[in-house]
């Protein structure tokens, strides 16, 4: 192993200028930093990461929390964080809390001594929990709206609106929404938005639920739905409208022509599914990337974005579970 000594004296500085190159390169004049920089390259030379953190008090490490590793719309997310993370040179700690809400917040605390700064994706705590981890670590916000604090939202307002403007040129008369968890700032946002587009085109709005976004959360919600003589149905993300597609097909109900699905994420299952499913884009990927952007920023010592979220779009994809309504043909 080559050792800082040996990278010292073959580019004819000391080691402590080879230890300022890697731990604050600010102060080393650009000649003497690019020499010992080629000259580590060369020999083949890591510097301890270990002994750098504790030289400059950070860890090199970021932190990621998500309600469900298993969820198609988080594994995307994750490995967008994960790319964004090695190409600024920092590892990742990556952690689940399995959709419980009450492991949140002591998960979170515990990885925050560890890290230097934290995505949070759909977190359900408390603002005054948040709040207080904000003192602990830097905190980025994924779908979650709090004041002072910096986040990415994908509000998913134009996307929902789309679906029943969908629905509606399509002759439906009504709309249910599987609702997700209560305590999601994404769920309110979505079921808002699709409250209201359903009352701009008079057509009635039931909602079911809450569920948990999970396959058998789908499979639960599609007998009540054939027993409510639904046509339409918009659930909370891809996963539980799959759920009750797969249903619906054992119960004999054709999809799309005797009731239309939509789901939410266009996560690579949607595509698949058989039939395809109609869905509602929402990029996980970019809002996992500019999180990470965004806490480099914090890190940094800058407020590229004045404090104010970040928003991102969303669209309709139109696919094969929908079709006019069985009155309209």
């Amino acid at each position: 192993m080559v050792t800082i000594n040996e990278v010292a004296v073959e580019a004819g500085v000391s080691p402590s200028t080879v230890s300022r190159v890697f731990s604050r390169p600010e102060v080393v004049n650009s000649v003497t930093r690019q020499r010992v920089t080629e000259v580590a390259d060369r020999l083949g030379y890591t510097p301890n990461r270990i002994a750098r953190s504790l030289a400059i008090g950070k860890s090199g490490n970021l932190g990621l929390i998500v309600p469900d590793i298993a969820n198609p719309f988080f594994a995307h997310l994750i490995k967008a964080v994960q790319v964004e993370a090695r190409q600024a040179g920092l590892a990742l700690f990556i952690a689940e809390t399995d959709e419980h809400r009450l492991d949140e917040y002591p998960l979170v605390k515990a990885m925050a001594k560890q890290v230097d700064g934290l995505v949070l994706a759909s977190p359900r705590m408390s603002d005054s929990q948040i709040r207080e981890l904000v003192e602990i670590a830097p905190i980025v916000l994924i779908n979650r709206k709090l004041r002072g604090v910096q986040s990415v939202l994908i509000p998913s307002a134009d996307g929902m609106r789309q679906a029943v403007d969908h629905l509606a040129a399509l002759g439906h008369d009504g709309c249910v929404y599987l609702a997700g968890p209560r305590n999601s700032w994404t769920n309110l946002q979505r079921r808002s938005a699709i409250r209201g587009a359903c009352r701009r085109h008079a057509m009635s709005y039931t909602e079911m639920g809450p569920f948990e976004p999970r396959f058998e959360s789908g499979v639960r919600a599609a007998d009540p739905l054939i027993a409510a003589g639904a046509t339409a149905v918009i659930a909370y993300d891809d996963v539980i409208a799959l759920g009750v597609i797969s249903r619906l097909s054992e119960r004999e109900v054709r999809v799309g022509r005797e009731m239309s699905v939509i789901g939410v994420d266009d996560s690579p299952l949607a595509a698949i599914a058989c039939p395809p499913l109609t869905t509602v884009r929402v990029p996980a990927a970019k809002a996992g990337a500019v999180a990470v952007r965004l806490l480099l920023d914090l890190l940094a010592g800058r407020d590229a974005n004045g404090g104010l979220p970040t928003e991102l779009p969303t669209d309709l994809i139109v696919r094969s579970t929908t079709a006019p309504a069985p009155a309209a043909r």
